[in-house]
């Protein structure tokens, strides 16, 4: 019984679905298996499966497979990278291989004629396949094994002689191995790039989820180092013969029908340039607050405070704690036909509709004082300032919201009580504080536990902390490791918030520059929640665990 019967006979595909993938097999030479994933009618999984049963092979889960490093010597590197096969194991003379393709019966063959051992082809998932080998045998190895194979040209003698380095970027094995750079970080969901080199290799890592992750990458990487990072100054229009200073730069590319920014950041080390690739995906920025972690109560008090016609909001936090997202989910909150929005960022980070956006350009003058006192004449309701670093874009803003604006704007503080200081000790008036600064918010990102590996336990409380209360017999999640999250435990964020309302006791204090324990004390008959004491919340709901409460939070 062929395929496509058995198929048919299961009710896996319908007569129609099965007429339309043999139509796609003789116009573009496939076989019917190919035609029927490309098609979307069943998953590669589905097909995998039933050909396991057909023809008498093992199906293997390899997230579940330990591979000694003995076995993955057992077959060249070349092979692995040309054919996309890997061992798996060795018993009594036969070699496990595992395969996406059942019928590829010529490197079955070849194989044996190459190892000299008995073939068993298993089947897995070419995805998972893929991870076998990137992570066992380093991220862009085929393509490393096509450069060092080659016969001449700079890419082949991995040269880092100045005048060749132009003509090395443009090779197209290196242009491909920056391709799998960059698509690997988007594919693992990485904000941004770390490459990074030595003196007898390059490392590459990712940051994901906050934390960052070294990527394996062959040691023959580290010979075209120089061709690379020529590559990336050659797409971030930088200047690839200055190495002796820093350099910033821009990429654009599209992935799958999503637009992604890039900001590159160069600068010299002591055995190379370091590079840092920052990821803005422009697909994952118009979050609503309730999907960035905010619970309905905070986000009511919130909603209230944007939606004031002026003043000035602060929102808080150390870099990469997610405030630019949340004043662009407020933004997106607010933004409607019949109010003008203009920002000024630095630099602009995403596109929103609907919204004037105003790049920062030090070079030319155009300063965030500058540009929020020539915006004022543009009549907007609502501003919003990248971040407040200094006492003229602070008096700037204050006098923004005495004028009738509401103004959105980040500061960098450890909590939200410490804002208002921070505005006097830049040198604005504190009644001038008082009178405009409406609220200020704390935020943190802590990491998500992996829904496909969450498990739920009861905890010894000596192991927590001592201000986490803890009914008795109430159970806390983690996660135990898996594919989806890299067997970290974790994957995605979510946000702390610690929100204060400036009411009129805050007001005195701020005029009396009291200390910020005060406000807070002042700021908890409004509601105040300190952020840890949000992480609690979010660790009893199983959303986060204690260990990263307390990794992103003071006592």
């Amino acid at each position: 019984m062929s395929i496509a019967q058995i198929l048919l006979r299961r009710g896996l595909v319908t007569p129609e679905q099965l007429e339309e993938a043999q139509a796609l097999q003789r116009a573009e030479g496939l076989r019917l298996d190919r035609a029927l994933i490309q098609l979307g009618t069943l998953s590669e999984r589905q097909l995998l499966a039933i050909m396991a049963e057909h023809l008498d092979l093992p199906l293997v889960n390899l997230t579940d497979v330990t591979i000694e490093p003995d076995i993955l010597r057992a077959l060249p590197s070349k092979v692995v990278y040309r054919k996309r096969l890997v061992p798996v194991s060795r018993s009594n003379g036969t070699l496990n291989v595992a395969t996406s393709d059942a019928f590829d019966l010529y490197s079955f063959d070849e194989l044996r004629l190459t190892t000299g051992l008995a073939i068993q082809p298993v089947l897995a998932p070419k995805d998972d396949i893929e991870k076998i080998i990137k992570s066992h045998y380093g991220l862009g190895g085929d393509t490393l094994d096509e450069m060092t194979g080659a016969d001449d040209g700079p890419a082949a003698s991995g040269l880092e002689v100045g005048e060749d380095l132009l003509e090395a970027a443009q090779e197209a094995s290196v242009i491909k191995l920056v391709n799998e750079i960059i698509l690997e970080a988007v594919s693992e969901r990485a904000s941004d790039i770390h490459i990074e080199p030595y003196e007898h290799h390059i490392a590459i890592r990712y940051r994901i989820d906050g934390v960052l992750q070294e990527s394996p990458v062959p040691p023959q990487m580290h010979r075209y180092s120089a061709a690379i990072i020529s590559r990336i100054k050659i797409l971030a229009n930088l200047n690839i013969a200055e190495r002796r200073i820093p350099q910033d730069g821009r990429i654009k590319f599209q992935v799958g029908g999503r637009q992604v920014d890039v900001r590159v950041s160069i600068i010299p080390m002591l055995f190379g340039e370091g590079v840092v690739m920052r990821l803005l995906d422009k697909s994952n920025v118009l979050f609503t607050l309730q999907q960035l972690g905010m619970d309905d109560g905070t986000y009511a008090i919130f909603k209230g405070l944007i939606d004031r016609p002026h003043g000035i909001f602060l929102v808080t936090g150390p870099t990469g704690s997610g405030k630019t997202t949340t004043l662009y989910a407020a933004l997106n909150a607010i933004v409607g036909p019949e109010l003008k929005v203009i920002t000024v960022e630095d630099p602009v980070e995403y596109n929103l509709t609907g919204v004037n956006q105003i790049p920062v350009n030090h070079q030319v003058g155009m300063t965030f004082e500058k540009g929020l006192r020539a915006i004022l004449r543009h009549d907007p309701d609502v501003v919003m300032i990248g971040e407040i670093r200094d006492l003229e874009t602070a008096s700037a803003a204050t006098q923004a919201a005495m004028t009738g604006h509401l103004v959105l704007s980040t500061l960098h503080t450890n909590d939200a009580a410490s804002a208002p200081m921070r505005l006097c000790e830049m040198g604005v008036e504190p009644f001038l504080v008082a009178s405009t600064l409406i609220g200020s918010m704390a935020q943190r990102l802590v990491r998500r536990v992996c829904p496909k590996c969450k498990t739920w336990y009861e905890p010894d409380r000596a192991n927590l902390p001592r201000d986490f209360a803890l009914d008795p017999g109430t159970q806390l999640a983690r996660g135990s490791g898996c594919p989806n999250c890299r067997n970290t435990g974790y994957r995605g964020r979510t946000g702390l918030y610690e929100l204060l309302v400036t009411n009129d006791a805050i007001s005195e204090l701020i005029i009396a520059r009291a200390p910020s324990h005060q406000i807070v004390a002042a700021g908890r008959p409004s509601g105040l929640r300190l952020l840890r004491e949000d992480g609690w919340v979010k660790t009893r709901l199983g959303a986060t665990t204690p260990d990263e409460v307390v990794l992103c939070t003071a006592l």
